[in-house]
């Protein structure tokens, strides 16, 4: 896997990153126990993944937890993105003064001495546009050596809007994959600025990975969508299908997001060495153009002026 050198951190890493938040969790992804996280995340180091993307309110904890006991006498090689604001209780705390306690809490669980990268997790708009000192205090914790980078997980073009023309960041992590291409007018832009770009929720919460249906049915974070959504999903998976002529959806999925250059890291959520083996077999297709202008035309005709619900 092609590698590049993350930040000022001198670890390299591929394009393709693991998305952590089903490690240990038992309420939105069923059921993975802890020796079975520990042993995925192992083999995907083994297999040349170094970029894992984790936060405290992930398994109350225990994403990190498990990330931290299965690098050990590796984190040297290894990249964790981790996040603040969301707590492993549960509860939510934005306050600049907690800052540093959350990241000595996250180091404890990950077992390191300093955070390669950590995130404000969808913070208000008003932290966004620089209103509060947040990212002063951030500064800090970097200066310290606690932390290596920072910057923010947000969703919207109007939240990018606001980092590129009021913060002055390391990352920025976006929502971003075929039914969601709402930022991708400001990618250049952000690139322009520096800022690493990371890309969360590229197979929009399994969908893009073809395996359900009109009569899929959902529980836990995923029975948000009521059957109108379903429905209409569905249809559009199927017109990603009639594009491609293929049954399979993930592989262009990921060349989708791949595809532009502004992008660094795509982190899809691997929840067994089937999905990890799968990953690391697509990241070296190349989309054809001509599907790339497919999957552009397909959102700004069928969902630009009508968005899907996250």
């Amino acid at each position: 896997m092609k590698e590049f050198t993350f930040l000022k951190t001198n670890k390299k890493t591929p394009r393709l990153g693991f998305g952590a938040w089903q490690l240990g969790n038992t309420e939105f992804w069923g059921y993975m126990a802890y020796d079975d996280g520990i042993g995925l995340v192992k083999k995907a180091i083994e297999s040349g993944v170094r970029f894992f993307d984790t936060a405290p309110g992930y398994a109350a904890g225990m994403s990190e937890t498990i990330i931290g006991d299965a690098i050990s006498g590796k984190e040297d090689q290894i990249i964790i993105n981790t996040k603040l604001g969301h707590m492993a209780d549960g509860s939510t705390d934005f306050s600049v003064s907690s800052l540093e306690e959350q990241v000595y809490e996250s180091l404890e669980r990950l077992k390191v001495k300093s955070l390669d990268s950590v995130l404000l997790h969808n913070p208000d708009m008003s932290i966004l546009k620089h209103e509060t000192d947040h990212f002063e205090e951030l500064e800090r914790l970097k200066e310290e050596g606690l932390i290596k980078a920072y910057g923010v997980s947000i969703d919207t073009y109007e939240e990018l809007e606001a980092v590129i023309e009021h913060l002055n960041i390391d990352v920025v992590e976006v929502l971003f994959n075929i039914f969601f291409q709402e930022v991708r007018p400001l990618l250049k832009k952000a690139k322009e600025k520096g800022i690493t770009i990371i890309t969360k929720v590229p197979l929009d919460s399994g969908w893009l990975t073809g395996k359900y249906d009109e009569n899929s049915e959902f529980e836990g974070i995923r029975s948000r969508w009521d059957i109108e959504t379903i429905e209409r999903r569905a249809k559009l998976v199927q017109e990603i299908r009639n594009i491609t002529g293929d049954d399979d959806v993930t592989k262009y999925a990921i060349a989708f997001i791949m595809s532009f250059e502004e992008i660094d890291l795509v982190i899809p959520g691997i929840k067994n060495e089937d999905h990890l083996k799968q990953h690391i077999e697509y990241q070296s297709y190349v989309l054809p153009e001509k599907f790339k202008k497919a999957f552009i035309d397909l959102y700004d005709q069928h969902i630009k002026n009508d968005p899907l619900s996250w």
